[in-house]
């Protein structure tokens, strides 16, 4: 890091209110449990999704028809 990005950050943080710095890692805390919540939705849809091709293919009944017997 360079000396005025260095200074530029150190500024910032200077003029930031303890109280907004910690709502600020609360925003930022929320914004990631969000996303954790929804990239788990996505693996568990995917997941079903499989569960329900595989049954599928067992059973012989849905997209995939096995008629090779």
């Amino acid at each position: 890091m360079d000396i005025s990005s260095a200074t530029a950050t150190s500024s910032v943080a200077n003029t930031t209110s303890p109280s907004q710095l910690q709502t600020e890692v609360l925003k930022k805390a929320q914004d990631t449990e969000v996303i954790q919540g929804q990239q788990d939705l996505k693996i568990m849809e995917s997941a079903s999704a499989k569960s329900q091709e595989i049954t599928a293919q067992k059973t012989g009944v849905g997209g995939n028809l096995n008629i090779t017997g």
